[in-house]
């Protein structure tokens, strides 16, 4: 007996919309009683914690660990969700009577036909599917008539799923190699042999999935930054006039003027420059994977000297935070990636010593433009008990004055240790002295940092299903708003009225709007531009007058939109055409590897 699943032109990975077919083929080599072949397309986001350890609870300052590799299996909790079930009976066909009796294979090769359509949106979250998932399914839907009514193919109990808490949301990426989180899809099969002493055949394998992307909002001009202002101390008084004494005879009689002006102030009243570094991403804040980032760095000169800053290295760290939830255990893991480390360069800060103090001198981005996210980064996602989320990290070395040594405008790929590229770039002075120490400029460097950044799979949806999503939010937007708008009418007056008819409530006076500080602008919605940001007055329910914002309704809501099922019944364009190649995968998987969770015994 062999049974193999045969996929029918499968890509690197599946997505959304996706239409995986093939078929499933048995060869037998004596007649076999089979009652039914059912196909099952599942997708699991397993989650595995042990309780604190108690070794460290009594440290100070040391939070409570999670030992997910306990030796002591039976502290370890699991929890489960079953992000994607569709089962599917390839054999007998669903006209079948559910009373009908197994059917006799003859030896040879068969081969059964399947298909399935990858949703949106994670199945256990919705409780009315789970709840019709459970018990046995034979010919038909349910158990057949067979010895001691054990016939039927036993499905996923779906009534466990109610249990946990859910969330609906896209399907996450394939995910594995961690021994406290793993999200795996793959295609089973299972052939019932009826009868009380023989086992079902199965048969299963897996494959990679990522998500599309959400629909991004449309460009603008806005940015998200983050900056830091920094001011040089002043070098120490006699340290830029010193020079070396010139020796003399033990009979002088004249003292040196040079020990004069080393013992004297310092004969240089440069003052020392102060810059604001300052990096920006769009807002709002995403990266696509294996794609730059697309950063803009800024230095900007705060106030009036000829001094000259240069930028002598730059390293750029993308953090990435899982969130693993079990029961109510919760732990996050943190991985560090270094996307681009460039150092033993010496590029200016400014155009000339004599720039207007704000001027504003933007990095050459060919520092980080060559170097795209490492194809081990996943996408950003939320699904039940795991959660993705990223920050951005960046190092900068600034110096007064170009440090020594002839280091190039702009870094070339990194040379071997020891060669003489490497030897001038690390700043070792030519000629037979060395370079004096005063003359050594002085470096800081900068962090700057971003909370909060979105990864996207690198895979656009069609136009056509991004504008649904959009006009889906915008509708469930208007609704919510119209049924906040009668409570509001209806919520009854703190005080009573008047016995009178003819008396009325007095009209109060309109409120004076306070003008605007302008150290505190007025802030901008999503989509706004600087000329919508004007405030007005409108009169409200009770005659004061509110502040509206003047201008258009912005083009996108505070949340992203989401898909919704709906939109993957009613669309019938691939998400990739044919034809067009498909962007590279980017994650850690091993989707037919060993689990690496740790078992409950």
């Amino acid at each position: 007996m062999s049974i193999r699943i045969a996929l029918s032109n499968p890509p690197e990975f599946y997505t959304n919309l996706d239409v995986i077919s093939g078929k499933i083929i048995l060869g037998i080599n004596r007649p076999e009683q089979v009652g039914a072949v059912i196909v099952k397309l599942e997708g699991e986001s397993k989650t595995a914690l042990g309780p604190p350890d108690a070794t460290h609870e009594n440290n100070i300052g040391a939070g409570k660990q999670r030992r997910s590799t306990a030796t002591d299996n039976s502290q370890i909790f699991q929890e489960n969700h079953k992000i994607l079930y569709k089962v599917l009976q390839v054999f007998p066909n669903e006209n079948v009577p559910a009373y009908a009796a197994p059917m006799m294979l003859n030896p040879g090769q068969h081969e059964w036909p399947f298909r399935f359509k990858v949703p949106f949106n994670n199945a256990c979250g919705d409780p009315n599917v789970m709840a019709k998932i459970g018990g046995l399914a034979g010919a038909g839907g349910f158990a057949g008539p067979s010895l001691f009514g054990m016939g039927g193919i036993r499905l996923m109990d779906g009534t466990k799923q109610l249990l946990y808490t859910h969330v609906t949301k896209t399907l996450p990426p394939s995910f594995t190699g961690s021994v406290e989180a793993e999200i795996r899809y793959y295609i089973k099969v299972t052939i019932q042999r009826p009868g009380l002493f023989k086992e079902n055949w199965r048969h299963q394998i897996g494959f990679k999935f990522m998500p599309i992307e959400p629909p991004r909002p449309p460009e603008s001009n806005q940015e998200a930054y983050a900056r830091r202002p920094f001011t040089f101390r002043p070098k120490s008084p006699g340290i830029a006039g010193l020079s070396q004494p010139k020796r003399q005879s033990m009979f002088s009689r004249k003292q040196s003027s040079h020990t004069l002006s080393a013992n004297g102030a310092s004969t240089d009243n440069e003052q020392p420059p102060s810059i604001e570094i300052s990096a920006r991403l769009p807002h709002p804040s995403i990266l696509t994977c294996n794609k730059a980032i697309p950063l803009r760095i800024l230095a900007k000169k705060l106030v009036d000297t000829r001094a000259e800053c240069y930028l002598v290295s730059l390293q750029i760290d993308l953090v990435g935070s899982t969130a693993v939830r079990c029961q109510d255990l919760v732990n996050t893991d943190t991985t560090r990636w270094v996307v681009a480390s460039r150092h033993g360069f010496a590029l200016p800060l400014q155009r000339g010593p004599d720039d207007a103090v704000g001027t504003e001198t933007e990095v050459n981005e060919v520092l980080w433009t060559t170097k795209p996210l490492p194809n081990t980064v996943m996408p950003s996602f939320v699904t039940c008990n795991i959660k993705r989320s990223y920050a951005l990290e960046l190092k900068l070395g600034v110096s007064w004055g170009k440090p020594p040594g002839d280091a190039p405008p702009i870094p070339d790929e990194p040379a071997p240790a020891g060669s003489k590229v490497s030897k001038i770039k690390m700043g070792k002075s030519k000629g037979k002295g060395k370079e004096p120490v005063y003359n050594l400029a002085q470096t800081i460097f900068l962090p700057l940092h971003f909370s909060s950044v979105q990864v996207y799979s690198g895979l656009t949806p069609p136009e056509s299903l991004a504008q649904a999503a959009r006009e889906n939010r915008r509708r469930q937007t208007q609704q919510r708003q119209q049924r906040q708008r009668p409570q509001q009418q209806q919520r009854p007056s703190a005080r009573p009225s008047a016995p009178s008819a003819s008396q009325s409530t007095p009209t109060l006076p309109p409120r004076q709007i306070p003008q605007q500080d302008p150290l505190y602008p007025p802030q901008l919605r999503p989509g706004q531009v600087a000329g919508q940001a004007q405030t007005s007055t409108s009169p409200g329910l009770s005659g004061v007058g509110d502040t509206v914002l003047d201008g258009a309704a912005p083009p996108y809501d505070d949340a992203p939109p989401s898909y919704d099922e709906a939109m993957a019944e009613t669309m019938t364009e691939p998400v990739v055409p044919d034809g067009q190649a498909r962007p590279a995968w980017s994650g850690v998987t091993n989707e037919n590897g060993p689990a690496n969770l740790p078992e409950k015994s």
